[in-house]
């Protein structure tokens, strides 16, 4: 009797959330044709009528304004007959909001911004979650497919190894961004000590000698900092050791791989790796490497370099010469007389520049929840972000005037060339004002050089409004240095190895990155304890690894 009344007590529940799932489907269904209803007829991006409007669900972060007021979304919704409702996440939760809403089946038809991995990517295309977009994108996504053909690189991004895209990057090809590993030095302290700019190993270590001991800020105290840097966390790529050891052997500043013609290796044990160690020791030891460059932030770089009174920085490693010094203000000109150090030469010829790709972590992936429709209009909104117009509004507003205004006819972009846009001499905003006109960086969108190199900069790399162009040709001189053959940025690793990559790229990183810096300071001897080291990566399964990520480039 007891098992009877049960199984009668399911039954009622089991028809009970059927009604309400069938009830708030309707209701569901209704308040999307309500709220479309009093919409004009838009036009897709191939400029075919879309005559039903659609709403759907997107997963964004929250911003500082409400994204359904927003300019741009306003433009795509009329643009493309939608109405977009938004599930939003604070920026330092999305990941964990975004877990929460997976793991418990409660997700949104599209994440605009999701932060995706590649092994996120097959997690969650394996369980059927996130849909293939080949086929959408190849009948309702010119511009993404224009795209993938013209760069290469960013198809093979995007292609699983199962031959399906399941989520769309942003394609952020900030030039400088692409050689990051830079170092700047204080010309005025090479003018006062009567050296030039090192162009090797050797002559680096002769100036920062020079700086240390030479009192090149003239004050007659022992109070200069030779040489400086920070965690990459903090000040961006400003390790030493990412851009000194690239005079060795190369230092991809993460996964520690190599590539030659096709085949993967790994640098952090080779002989080579062990001579820029030796090197990099030796400055530390005799003091010419701030102690404080394997622990302080970007804060306490940017107190080094604008402090009051007598400059006590010579020379610095970072992609942005602005976290150290103030490079926009026009009444200060400390940083006028800094300058970009090309790659340096190295004992055995080595002379290489660190060098990443532009595709971000998967933003754009359309879920199972998506009907044939919604996933359309969704797909349609992406793409029409890769288009010039469409990336223009996105990342700066589709009102002229306010975020962007077209150039003038003497103005010119980062390369000297006559300029399309321009976001200099806009009206000024009211600074009390929050806006709320564009999408900018999020989403997936067209930022490749192409698009960047529409926009006007000063000309003078020494003024305010000069700064791009002052990076752009500091990246000029890394340019030519860039391996042959670098392991891409991004790669889909196999499904049966995602376990295991994940485990060992960590484990692998953690005791490279530790290891380096005892190195560096003395901790462990280079001499004595190599060998140890070395053998250290048999216990961590190196050679699984070097397996792992070479299975990873040859798809099939």
């Amino acid at each position: 009797m007891k098992k009877s009344m049960w199984s009668t007590l399911v039954l009622v529940l089991i028809f009970s959330v059927v009604l309400a799932a069938c009830s708030s489907s309707k209701n569901d269904d209704a308040a999307s044709n309500n709220t479309g209803s009093d919409k004009e007829t838009a036009s897709d991006a191939g400029g075919n009528t879309a005559s039903e409007p659609v709403t759907m669900t997107f997963f964004a972060p929250q911003g500082k304004a409400p994204l359904e007021e927003n300019d741009y979304t306003k433009l795509i919704e009329k643009k493309f007959n939608v109405t977009i409702k938004w599930d939003l996440a604070p920026s330092d939760a999305l990941t964990d909001r975004r877990q929460l809403l997976l793991a418990s089946g409660d997700y949104p038809e599209v994440f605009l911004e999701g932060k995706f991995s590649n092994t996120d990517l097959l997690t969650y295309s394996k369980q059927g979650v996130f849909v293939p977009l080949n086929d959408l994108i190849d009948k309702y996504a010119p511009n993404i497919k224009a795209m993938m053909e013209k760069k290469p690189y960013f198809k093979e991004a995007m292609t699983a190894p199962d031959g399906n895209i399941y989520a769309i990057p942003r394609l952020n090809e900030c030039y400088h961004c692409t050689y990051s590993q830079k170092f700047w030095i204080n010309k005025e302290w090479l003018d006062k000590v009567g050296l030039k700019v090192p162009t090797t190993t050797d002559e680096l270590y002769t100036v920062l000698k020079a700086f240390k001991e030479k009192d090149p800020n003239g004050n007659g105290k022992a109070d200069e900092i030779p040489l400086t840097g920070a965690p990459n966390k903090s000040v961006w790529n400003g390790n030493i050791d990412a851009y000194l050891m690239n005079s060795f052997i190369y230092n991809d500043n993460d996964k520690y791989l190599t590539l030659k013609d096709g085949k993967v290796d790994f640098a952090a044990n080779k002989p080579e790796w062990k001579d820029g160690l030796t090197y990099m020791h030796k400055l530390y030891k005799e003091g010419l490497i701030d102690p404080a460059s394997f622990t302080q932030n970007d804060q306490a770089v940017g107190q080094l370099g604008n402090r009051e009174g007598d400059e006590i920085v010579g020379s610095i490693t970072t992609a942005l010469l602005s976290y150290l010094v103030n490079t926009y203000d026009a009444k200060i000109t400390r940083h006028q007389h800094w300058v970009i150090v090309p790659p340096l030469k190295g004992p055995g010829g080595v002379q290489l520049a660190g060098t990443t790709q532009g595709v971000s972590d998967f933003a754009f992936a359309i879920t199972n929840k998506a009907s044939e429709a919604q996933q359309i209009a969704a797909i349609k909104i992406a793409d029409y972000a890769f288009s010039e117009e469409g990336a223009l509004n996105s990342e700066y507003g589709p009102s002229e005037g306010i975020g962007w205004k077209k150039a003038g006819a003497d103005e010119k972009n980062i390369d000297g060339k006559p300029a399309k846009y321009s976001y200099y001499n806009l009206p000024e905003q009211d600074p009390n004002k929050v806006r709320n006109d564009s999408w900018s960086l999020l989403g997936p969108k067209d930022l490749s050089k192409e698009f960047r190199d529409l926009f006007a900069a000063g000309q003078d790399p020494l003024a305010g409004d000069g700064y791009d162009t002052r990076l752009a040709q500091a990246t000029n001189e890394y340019k030519r240095y860039a391996p042959a053959e670098v392991y891409p940025t991004g790669v889909f690793i196999r499904p049966e190895d995602t376990d295991s990559a994940a485990q060992l790229t960590t484990s692998i990183k953690d005791y490279v990155q530790s290891n380096m810096a005892q190195f560096i300071i003395g901790n462990k001897d280079v001499d004595k304890d190599w060998d140890a080291y070395v053998k250290g990566f048999d216990g961590l399964n190196l050679i699984k690894y070097i397996e792992i990520y070479q299975n990873a480039i040859q798809k099939q």
